[in-house]
C-alpha cells in the first residue's frame, strides 16, 4: 500500500470508492458529467493551497482504497491550528486491514509538522467505525459537552 497526496486524475476512482460505500444516494442521483466535474473542482480547491491536505491510499495496481480529507483550521483560542478531518472512507473491500489506521498516521504525523493542538472529526453513531470503536482505538476522545449543529443552504 501507498499513501500519497490526490491528483485530479484520481477522480473516477474516488467516485466508484464512495458509490461502492452505498451512502450518499443524492450524490449519485446526478449525471456522470456533473459529479466529473464536482470532483474535479473539489480536489483542485484542495490543491490550491496549504489550508487542505487530501491523501489517498492505493494498493501496486494503483487502486484507491481509501482517502481522507483535512481542514486545517486556525483558532484564536488554541495554541495552534486544528486539523478537522472531514472525510475519510475506505472501500468495503479494505476495511479492517489498517489502511483508514496508517490514513491516520499520516494525518496525525502531518499535524505535528503543522504544531496543530489537536484533530477532531465527526463519526455517525450509525457507522460500523463508530460501534467498533475504530477512532477511540486511535486515541481519539467522544466529546460528552458538545452538540453538532448544521444549517442546510441548500
Amino acid at each position: 500500500m501507498n499513501i500519497r497526496k490526490v491528483k485530479e486524475s484520481d477522480y473516477y476512482q474516488l467516485i466508484d470508492l464512495l458509490n461502492d460505500i452505498g451512502w450518499f444516494t443524492d450524490l449519485f442521483s446526478k449525471s456522470e458529467e456533473i459529479l466529473k466535474r464536482k470532483f474535479i473542482k473539489d480536489i483542485n480547491l484542495c490543491l490550491a493551497d496549504d489550508s487542505h491536505s487530501f491523501y489517498v491510499v492505493e494498493k501496486n495496481d494503483n487502486y484507491i482504497l481509501g482517502y481522507a480529507s483535512v481542514h486545517w483550521l486556525p483558532y484564536l483560542f488554541l495554541d495552534g491550528a486544528e486539523g478537522y478531518i472531514s472525510e475519510l472512507f475506505v472501500r468495503n473491500e479494505g476495511r479492517g486491514k489498517g489502511i483508514g489506521r496508517e490514513l491516520l498516521e499520516t494525518i496525525k504525523e502531518e499535524a505535528r509538522k503543522r504544531g496543530c493542538s489537536r484533530l477532531s472529526l465527526l463519526n455517525g453513531r450509525n457507522r460500523e467505525s463508530y460501534e467498533r470503536r475504530f477512532y477511540t482505538k486511535q486515541g481519539f476522545v467522544e466529546r460528552d459537552q458538545l452538540s453538532n449543529f448544521i444549517y442546510k443552504l441548500k
